[in-house]
């Protein structure tokens, strides 16, 4: 059989029932247009009740981004895998190989939508080494640096602009044969990082995809 969980990286909480909350210095903290968030927290659905504090990742520019409380930012190939907001984590009852994964952010409603009131960005860090001093294999820029032509602005979302995540990563992302690697468990680890660009609360879901044989 098998399962999809979305967890803490740091913890390794599972809060697939629940969901994550983007804030400004602290829980229920707003966060200006335009700017991206301080703080990441487990919340409900609805981003208002505070479960636990994730890790934090904040985007700089399309080549770096603020983690934790720090104050600068680093290249986000030296972001190591624990640090990120998200460990998505498939599991199967044997030994397999995983293909076509892709993220997608979207309205809640539609896959294919862009998320409405918000610009988001993710980068999928290939770092299990702890250190922030050693790089990691990931890809030089965060996804959503580039024009989504659904709306025109820089930000995944909806069918317009996916991120496609490693194949056959396995456990903790070692992935010792590379896409040819056969596991029970495959991790990846996103870093998210949200700017509303308009005034209120927006809501916005993460949907993953993937084959596995």
């Amino acid at each position: 059989m098998a399962t999809l969980a979305f967890r803490d990286p740091s913890t390794g909480t599972d809060f697939s029932a629940s969901g994550i909350g983007f804030y400004g210095a602290s829980f229920g903290a707003s966060v200006l247009v335009g700017a991206y968030q301080t703080t990441s927290f487990i919340t409900d659905s609805n981003g208002t009740v505070n479960i636990a504090q994730l890790p934090n990742v904040q985007f700089v520019n399309s080549q770096s981004g603020v983690v934790g409380s720090s104050t600068s930012g680093i290249n986000v190939l030296n972001i190591p895998n624990f640090q990120t907001t998200c460990n998505v984590r498939f599991t199967h009852t044997s030994a397999v190989k995983t293909q076509s994964v892709e993220a997608r952010i979207y309205d809640r409603s539609n896959i294919n939508n862009v998320a409405s009131g918000v610009l988001v960005k993710v980068y999928e860090t290939i770092h299990p080494n702890i250190s922030q001093q050693t790089a990691g294999s990931g890809a030089a820029t965060w996804s959503g640096s580039t024009v989504n032509p659904q709306n025109g602005q820089l930000t995944v979302g909806g069918s317009g602009l996916t991120v496609t995540l490693t194949a056959s990563p396995g456990t903790s992302g070692f992935r010792p044969q590379g896409a040819s690697t056969t596991d029970a468990q495959h991790d990846w680890y996103l870093a998210l990082s949200a700017s509303p660009s308009v005034v209120g609360s927006q809501l916005f879901g993460l949907y993953i995809s993937l084959q596995y044989l």
